[in-house]
């Protein structure tokens, strides 16, 4: 969420950004909607003045009655304030600053009630304005303006017209297609024997890696979250026709573990020492694919329920983009230990993901595709879900209090690494060779 104090005093910035960004967003709605907000507030604090200095005159005229000359009571008795009959110019006039408070108070009220409904429309709004790209995102309309920054390592040569994995895995047993569509419809497959080995192993494989030597802390989240987490990471209120939900419950089906790792801090101030904090986590992840209807109907490159390792991070402020750096790179180290090839590239502002202010791609070559594969999307997403979030920290003690910075990235995704292995290490008679850094986790070294 951008603050809206910036988009007061920013406002060109803002829609140049968004412009890049291929967003038209209602930047002008923003602004009329808080420029009366505010005028509403001054109006309500105004009110709420008056209505103090005239309890206080109140008081004061109350005061005087208690100074009073009262007639003794028999039997030394003492009245009640209600016994005691009020000069009538001060009963007149209390009557009428109590009439003056309780219209005052019926005003209040009123006003209230337009600024809740006011700042509601107001914050659906925000909610739904993406992050402004970082300065170094250069401007583009789509993917095909990305720019590749680096590629590791060559496409292998063969002696054999090389096949896609979706023969590859019908072939050897591994994939089933057909009872995967019997059991949930299109887009769904079933792992079987050496093909659910592989996959289990791939993801041991990854998040050993970045627990034993990239230093990220193993978390194991709920795969179905409440309203406000989806919220807080930026899938609502914008995606939410691209989500799984149990209405009945209220609960979100994660579309990536990013969004339960946002949420752990959810509403916490951290203090100082704590940061920063680096997770990692493994879930399916659930998407309708709407977006994409009628793309990758073959295979599994795409499907409703997919497998991921994800990374995540909580920085301060004048890490995060030397984090960005660190966190692809760990991503590019289970491609090169997997031997296949891979690019990086920096997205344009406008293939930006809605939270991201900077993000990169890794993509690995998929030979029996003849295609590149994204395997990770690795972004930067400044303070924007923490605002959303309400997740802040402290520099030092008595500092202070500061939004965090948050950062996530695919490390990586399945099934398209899977894909990759398939299509790469495929071998003439059909078999499959499995990469030396897995083998200590299949057991195996070939799939036929």
């Amino acid at each position: 969420m951008l603050d809206i104090k910036f988009i007061r005093e920013n406002p060109d910035l803002v829609r140049e950004a968004l412009q890049k960004r291929q967003f038209s967003e209602p930047i002008d709605d923003v602004l009329a909607l808080d420029e009366r907000r505010r005028r509403l507030l001054t109006e309500v604090e105004s009110l709420r003045a008056k209505r103090k200095a005239g309890s206080k005159e109140i008081g004061a005229f109350l005061k005087s009655m208690e100074e009073l000359q009262v007639p003794p009571v028999p039997g030394g008795r003492v009245l009640k304030a209600e016994e005691v009959v009020l000069p009538q110019d001060v009963a007149d006039k209390v009557n009428e600053l109590s009439e003056e408070m309780r219209q005052m108070g019926d005003r209040i009220k009123a006003l209230d009630e337009q600024v809740g409904a006011i700042e509601e429309q107001l914050n659906d709004l925000l909610l739904r304005i993406p992050n402004i790209p970082h300065p170094s995102v250069h401007i583009g309309k789509d993917e095909s303006d990305n720019v590749v920054v680096r590629s590791w390592g060559e496409a292998q040569k063969y002696d054999f017209p090389p096949r896609p994995h979706w023969e590859l895995g019908e072939a050897l047993d591994i994939i089933d297609f057909e009872r995967g569509v019997k059991l949930s419809g299109t887009r769904f497959y079933v792992l079987k024997g050496q093909g659910a080995h592989l996959q289990r192993a791939l993801i041991s494989f990854m998040l050993d890696l970045h627990i034993g030597k990239h230093g990220y802390t193993e978390m194991y989240p709920p795969f179905m979250v409440k309203r406000e987490c989806m919220v807080g990471s930026g899938n609502l209120p914008k995606f939410a026709d691209n989500l799984y939900h149990d209405e009945e419950d209220d609960f979100w089906f994660v579309p990536t573990a990013e969004v339960p790792l946002t949420n752990l801090h959810r509403d916490e101030i951290l203090t100082p020492g704590t940061l920063p904090l680096y997770y990692v986590a493994y879930t399916p992840c659930f998407r309708r694919e709407k977006m994409s209807a009628g793309k990758d109907t073959r295979g599994i490159k795409r499907g409703h329920q997919f497998d991921k390792v994800e990374l995540y991070k909580f920085v301060a402020p004048d890490s995060s983009d030397e984090e960005l750096e660190k966190m692809v790179g760990d991503a590019e180290e289970i491609c090169r230990r997997l031997d296949i090839p891979y690019r990086v590239l920096q997205l344009c502002t406008g293939d930006l993901g809605f939270a991201a202010t900077k993000s990169y791609d890794i993509e690995m070559w998929a030979h029996g595709c003849g295609e590149w594969l994204e395997v990770s999307s690795c972004s930067n997403c400044g303070d924007f879900q923490a605002r959303r979030a309400n997740i802040r920290f402290r520099p030092q003690s008595g500092a202070k209090l500061q939004f965090v910075h948050t950062l996530n990235g695919s490390g990586l995704a399945l099934p398209r690494v899977l894909i990759t292995i398939l299509e790469n290490y495929q071998q003439g008679d059909g078999s499959i060779v499995v990469p030396e850094a897995l083998r200590p986790y299949t057991g195996f070294e070939v799939m036929k």
